[in-house]
């Protein structure tokens, strides 16, 4: 691939303790593409991608953005940089309204004395956001931008967490296992929510355990196994089979694999 990485990682090393949990690890995401990280439990995906997005400070190694070297000391440098992240649990408030959730951390104040001085909040500016934002994506199957986010569906729940992160990740969404609570229909919905984000031209790093998803969706496919990458295969060319045994070391990748 001849494009330059948009975010890219050169051996980041962490260790807790005695426990390495990142050994060298190496990371590339590309302009426009969905890139899938799998890995067994324990095989440091979670830590690198904190790592990636300010959640923890590597002891070692370089990450790069746009090409330039960055060193996030938290989730709200990276946010700033135009790096968002669904976690798993969704970082949702569920007594908060979908458009204070939308909004959670970066409120948008009234301009002049009443927003300067009071701290009024400008709600009407953030509704009609909110609503767009949803409305871009498909999702005004949600009617209400005032109801509770606990009165939605896990999949609404999550087309939320993906919209806000649309919304505001500039350069780069990460998606930490975005279907795994959800059912078939939701995941679906999911997905295509996924492909309609990747066509608006953000690039997305989606690490999940369901094979037939990240088969479905991904361009390349990053292989994470004992704290660093172990290869990145194409979905066209290898089989879900072939990315299970190279994930639990039951077979090697091949050589050009290895060396993506």
């Amino acid at each position: 691939m001849n494009l330059e990485p948009i975010l890219s990682a050169r051996g980041l090393v962490k260790r807790y303790g005695r426990v390495t949990a990142l050994d060298n690890a190496d990371f590339d995401l590309y302009p426009g593409e969905i890139l899938a990280v799998i890995g067994d439990n324990g095989a440091g995906k979670s830590s690198m991608i904190k790592a990636i997005s300010g959640a923890i400070s590597p002891d070692q190694g370089e990450i790069r953005l746009e090409g330039r070297p960055v060193h996030f000391r938290s989730p709200i440098e990276a946010r700033k940089a135009g790096i968002e992240t669904v976690y798993q649990n969704l970082a949702l408030s569920p007594a908060l309204s979908i458009a204070d959730n939308m909004f959670l951390g970066r409120e948008l104040r009234k301009p002049g004395i009443a927003g300067n001085w009071f701290r009024k909040l400008d709600r009407t500016a953030m509704e009609r956001f909110a609503r767009d934002k949803l409305s871009e994506l498909g999702l005004m199957t949600i009617q209400n931008i005032n109801q509770a986010v606990e009165t939605l569906s896990g999949g609404q729940r999550q087309g939320v967490a993906v919209a806000r992160a649309a919304a505001f990740g500039s350069k780069v969404i990460i998606l930490d296992e975005p279907t795994a609570a959800l059912g078939v229909k939701e995941s679906r919905r999911v997905l295509e929510l996924i492909l309609d984000v990747r066509r608006r031209g953000i690039p997305i790093v989606l690490i999940s355990h369901n094979m037939p998803h990240v088969f479905e969706v991904a361009d390349r496919i990053h292989v994470h196994r004992l704290g660093r990458r172990l290869c990145v295969i194409d979905p066209k060319e290898h089989s879900m089979s072939d990315a299970v045994a190279f994930m639990t070391g039951a077979k090697t990748p091949p050589t050009e694999a290895a060396a993506a």
